[in-house]
């Protein structure tokens, strides 16, 4: 006679605890870094204007570029992290952004500047799937969520480190200062995954994987993609993640000082808020969906919404400037869009197995920045286009937006049903043991 065994840790499942913790704060560390140097433009866009003397359309090509080589990246970093694993994705990420952060720091020149950024954003490209494949090795799958969204929130850190460190740096002892001596972090980083990162526990090692050709890379990449939970995964992500990213990546402070006549020390807290709101509500969003599996779409679906109506308020309000209260919630709502994104994970992670997770997380990845690349690029034209109007530059927000939510409907039920046919296949599958 025997019983089913539940509640239990599934075979092959990792055992988590104090170890796991101590090697996932190393990827996180480096994922931590890799935000700073990503977001450092979103305080100095004035500045790099002045410095490099260049209009809105060119100043927004600087982060257009980096999220271009970012989302471009995903899927090809997503194999290399299934193929190769997460230490020597993370270290040659280490040194890519590393060097970007000090050229950026140096460059004499547009050009220059701009061919830092590049290689700033091939580095950070490879931390964030890299920290969720260490998540997914690492910790049992029931943590995931949370795992998940405590990375978003160390990024989120780094981003706090950008809004309150490196501005007050930048306008303390100057430009190549600041961005040469933040680079320092990174070198520490790197350090820290070449002497103590590990791929998996003891007795986890994955199974060996066949001859690594094109071939494979086609079949892991239609694989994914074949599945509906991964599609829905990357336009969850497209849809939630870019209307904060943009804000604080570039286009926050330009706003919040030339079109709400508020001083920079005002905007930088109110980005600061930004932040804030996203580390508290990514706590409260992991919480929930570890709990509620259910809640994931209403979530994502009730932040695109609140996001957009609080936008459309803040565009539209009569007079020359929104009042103090509404930018206050504004700021407060946007901090929800990070936490959100992540549910886009949520879904791409249970739609492949353990050998595709590098691959799908990928592909989700690039939706978010797909959109912010697409949204920073039409602002910075719509901006020069009408004379600084940034009603109307910011109104790009709602196309995406909208675009988003009709593919989002779109796939919600054939993932669901998806996800569904595996949920019984494996309680069919369910371990037995003597009672």
């Amino acid at each position: 006679m025997s019983a089913p065994v539940r509640n239990a840790t599934l075979p092959g499942d990792p055992p988590g605890g104090r170890p796991a913790v101590a090697v996932w704060s190393i990827g996180v560390a480096v994922y931590f870094v890799a935000v700073i140097f990503r977001t450092s433009l979103g305080v100095a866009g004035l500045d790099a204007a002045d410095r490099f003397h260049v209009n809105a359309s060119a100043l927004s090509t600087f982060s257009i570029l980096q999220l271009l080589v970012y989302a471009g990246m995903q899927i090809p970093v997503g194999l290399l992290v299934d193929r190769l694993g997460t230490k020597k994705v993370l270290s040659i990420g280490a040194v890519l952004f590393t060097a970007g952060q000090l050229g950026f720091a140096f460059s004499p020149s547009y050009g220059t500047a701009l061919a830092s950024r590049a290689l700033l954003g091939c580095g950070d490209a490879m931390t964030f799937i890299s920290v969720l494949r260490l998540g997914t090795r690492w910790f049992p799958a029931r943590r995931g969520p949370m795992v998940a969204q405590l990375a978003g929130l160390v990024g989120m850190a780094g981003n706090l480190v950008s809004t309150l460190v490196l501005a007050r740096l930048l306008h303390g002892i100057g430009w190549t200062p600041a961005f040469a001596g933040s680079a320092l972090a990174g070198a520490v980083v790197l350090v820290l995954t070449l002497l103590f990162l590990k791929d998996h526990p003891e007795g986890q090692e994955p199974e060996p994987s066949a001859h690594q050709g094109a071939a494979y890379v086609r079949r892991q990449i239609a694989a994914a993609w074949r599945e509906p939970g991964t599609r829905l995964g990357l336009w969850v992500h497209f849809t939630t993640q870019f209307p904060a990213m943009v804000f604080l990546l570039l286009w926050g402070l330009p706003f919040l000082v030339e079109a709400q006549g508020l001083s920079r020390a005002t905007a930088g807290e109110l980005l600061t808020l930004v932040v804030l709101s996203n580390m508290v509500i990514g706590l409260v969003y992991g919480q929930i969906v570890a709990r509620h599996h259910a809640a994931r779409l209403p979530l994502a679906l009730g932040t695109v919404g609140a996001t957009a109506l609080l936008w459309a308020v803040t565009l539209a309000y009569p007079g020359d400037h929104a009042p103090m209260w509404l930018l206050l919630v504004l700021c407060t709502v946007l901090g929800a869009c990070g936490p959100a994104s992540m549910i886009g994970f949520d879904f791409a992670r249970p739609a492949n197995p353990p050998e595709r997770q590098g691959t799908a997380s990928g592909i989700t990845n690039m939706g978010g920045f797909i959109a912010s690349m697409t949204t920073l690029f039409a602002i910075g034209v719509l901006l020069d286009a009408t004379g600084d109007d940034y009603t109307v530059a910011f109104s790009a927000v709602f196309v995406l937006q909208a675009l988003g939510i009709s593919q989002i409907l779109r796939l919600r039920g054939r993932a669901a049903r998806r996800e569904r046919e595996r949920l019984v296949a494996s309680r069919v599958e369910t371990v037995h043991v003597p009672a």
